[in-house]
């Protein structure tokens, strides 16, 4: 991020980097089967509410289980299986996502468009940063939890605004993921009016990211 804003950046992950014994981006992610779909899951959260362009190479949207092989078709008689089709249901409200919601992309280029909101929680990987649009009721709150482990009853604060609603999440049943740990309701408080420091309670599921708005 340091000199993220000298050019319009691009991410991507190219063709490049699902061949010559690389391995699909699927097969790269650790753990069984499930985690290996969930770590994706998480992997494209982040890749899509994180400030540049898209780039994502055929098949990944899917989770492609072999090498892409120009002389063939992709694998799309594994959209057959629960785990692959839902994953491309995914990339497909994530994209919707960066369409509807102004914060994704309104500033994706400029410094004012992010910010890191916590930190401070390395030793549980867990990411939060905010992104805005032009109005402060567009901002959106994206919290990551990157490892295999359940936080319930996670705290962070924010400045400015009250965070109501989960508009996505990863693990949601409609991806193929538990669908246990969810927000139905944002417990917020208001921790100091002078400064507008509010403290928001929510649940993070395991390897899972989630956007509040």
């Amino acid at each position: 991020m340091m000199y993220y804003y000298d050019e319009n950046f691009m991410l991507p992950f190219s063709h490049d980097e699902v061949v010559h014994g690389k391995s699909p981006l699927l097969y790269k992610m650790p753990g069984d089967e499930w985690q290996k779909f969930a770590n994706l899951r998480l992997l494209f959260t982040y890749m899509w509410t994180h400030p540049g362009a898209k780039l994502l190479f055929m098949g990944n949207e899917f989770g492609q289980t072999s090498e892409w092989n120009y002389k063939g078709e992709l694998d799309w008689q594994l959209l057959q299986f629960e785990g692959h089709r839902l994953l491309k249901d995914c990339l497909a409200d994530l994209n919707r996502l960066l369409k509807e919601e102004p914060a994704l992309h309104q500033n994706q280029f400029k410094p004012e468009g992010f910010e890191w909101t916590d930190l401070n929680h390395r030793d549980e990987s867990v990411m939060a940063y905010s992104r805005k649009g032009k109005k402060k009721s567009d901002d959106l709150l994206i919290l990551l939890n990157m490892t295999p482990v359940v936080r319930n009853n996670w705290e962070i604060f924010t400045y400015g605004k009250k965070f109501a609603k989960e508009l996505f999440n990863s693990d949601s049943l409609s991806y193929w993921g538990t669908g246990d740990v969810y927000n139905p309701e944002i417990r917020t408080e208001l921790v100091e009016k002078k400064s507008g420091l509010y403290k928001h309670i929510v649940n993070l599921p395991a390897l899972g990211g989630i956007i509040l708005k």
